[in-house]
């Protein structure tokens, strides 16, 4: 029975308990079992005893969390040693959505600290490894919840994106994950990173269960003054076809230095399965985003520097005891924030600061205006923008830690759309060298409906087999 219990999609395991089918209890017990035995370090912490939960279209269906999530009375310490241990008393919105239509927290998944990372290095937890290959990492930021859901270890597990964090470790673990519209899915009990591009997902094994996620994640919240209400129900896609679908591929970007010839063997594959199924591929320009990686890095850590300044050892979380408040400060955050997460404080201060503003934070918005803006003009003539997810495959652990700048490039096609604040999925589209390659798929504000329809119809005649993950030992 687990054998059959392991194959289910997070859809097809809900349809089972509805109809009776499949006991709530061994589902969750099954998953428990799987996620305990954790080999991966994807989990930071993982339930005990099935917890209470409602009835609902999601009913019994185990929920893996990333540990950026508050979760009332469980520990929620977004990888960092300055929150180790901390319990809050209130839970985020995403996730109480989820519950109330019935699915339940099975673990909190490791992540790299504070979002910022695209490894999964950066962790006070110790780094995740890939289940296609331990030797190699599984993407970052959201990459225990991307690693648990390739392993098994999950049916499905919410993440949070703000340059890549879902897409790009859904990618090199070889699973779907979506990135919203920004202000889709309410940010309340997000430990924030960068507040103008932080945005929370699924990470799932097919897209039908991505569209399933994402119809309880939607929604205006009073919590959260950046939410919206979602325009259109989002619905269960069945598209096998693209007939009247128009693809733009901006050239010059996917065909620049640093993509790994499998990827760009994999991406052409998937541009004339495209064709096959009727879409029209098209060449376009994103002439901005040769500045986009370098506009994110501006903005994104000077949000951080903000944010992050919460964390001083008073309120809650380490606290290093000094002689005096001065002290206690600086021992606090020298002590509790790892090395990422000071240099992006650094940079985020030095570009906030008097006399710098304009020349690095104003211009970065000014670039991310532009960027924005030439999406839209590309939306005006083509219904989706496609890129690789990821320049290469899973790269090795260690291999870009003492290079920043090596790392920061894994997230060279996913920022635009960050900036832009516009919806992308990410699908496996085959493999290079055994291990997964991703299809990025964009399209305007608010057409998840459509890109998750495409993805949908591409995933049905890529036929993508992620089981030699989840279907064996983890």
């Amino acid at each position: 029975m687990a054998s059959d219990v392991q194959s289910l999609s997070a859809t097809a395991a809900a349809e089972a308990i509805a109809d009776g089918g499949l006991a709530r209890g061994e589902l969750f017990e099954h998953y428990r079992r799987r996620a305990a035995a954790d080999k991966l370090n994807a989990f930071t912490w993982v339930a005990d005893v099935e917890p209470a939960q409602v009835d609902g279209a999601l009913s019994g269906v185990p929920l893996a969390v990333k540990d950026l999530f508050c979760t009332e009375g469980i520990p929620s310490q977004a990888g960092s040693k300055i929150l180790a241990g901390y319990c809050p008393p209130y839970t985020a919105t995403a996730v109480a959505n989820l519950e109330a239509a019935g699915a339940v927290v099975l673990g909190k998944t490791n992540q790299d600290e504070f979002a910022m990372g695209s490894s999964n290095e950066n962790s006070a937890f110790g780094p995740v490894l890939n289940p296609w290959d331990h030797s190699r990492v599984p993407g970052g930021s959201s990459g225990g919840s991307a690693a648990a859901v390739a392993a098994g270890l999950a049916p499905w597990a919410l993440g949070t994106d703000t340059g890549g964090s879902i897409r790009q470790p859904a990618a090199l673990c070889g699973i779907v994950g979506l990135k919203p519209t920004y202000g889709a899915v309410s940010r309340y009990g997000m430990i924030a990173f960068a507040s103008s591009l932080d945005s929370a997902g699924p990470l799932t094994r097919d897209v039908a269960d991505a569209a399933l996620c994402y119809r309880h994640l939607v929604g205006r919240d009073g919590n959260d003054a950046t939410s919206v209400v979602f325009p259109e129900p989002i619905e269960t896609p069945t598209s096998e076809r693209l007939d009247g679908i128009t693809i733009a591929v901006p050239t010059a970007l996917v065909e620049g230095e640093g993509i790994e010839p499998g990827v760009r063997q994999s991406f052409e594959a998937s541009l004339e399965t495209a064709r096959s199924l009727g879409a029209t591929i098209i060449d376009c320009e994103i002439p901005s985003a040769r500045y986009a990686l370098s506009a994110y890095y501006v903005i994104a850590p000077a949000e951080a520097s903000s944010n992050l300044a919460r964390f001083d050892g008073v309120r809650y979380g380490l606290r290093v005891e000094e002689s005096n408040l001065d002290a206690m400060y600086t021992e606090t955050r020298h002590d509790g924030f790892g090395a990422e997460v000071k240099r992006r404080i650094l940079i985020g201060t030095y570009a906030l600061s008097s006399g710098y503003y304009d020349a690095y934070y104003g211009r970065a918005q000014r670039v991310r205006t532009l960027v924005a803006r030439e999406l839209a003009a590309i939306f005006e003539r083509a219904d989706f923008i496609v890129t690789p997810t990821s320049p290469t495959v899973a790269f090795g652990l260690g291999d870009r830690i003492a290079d920043p700048l090596s790392m920061y490039l894994s997230d060279l096609f996913t920022i635009p759309m960050s900036l832009a604040g516009t919806p992308a999925i990410s699908i496996p589209s085959g493999l290079s060298e055994g291990l997964p390659v991703g299809l990025q798929i964009c399209g305007p504000a608010f057409s998840e409906n459509r890109i998750l329809g495409a993805a949908h119809a591409l995933e049905q005649a890529i036929g993508f087999d992620g089981s030699v993950t989840w279907g064996g030992a983890s």
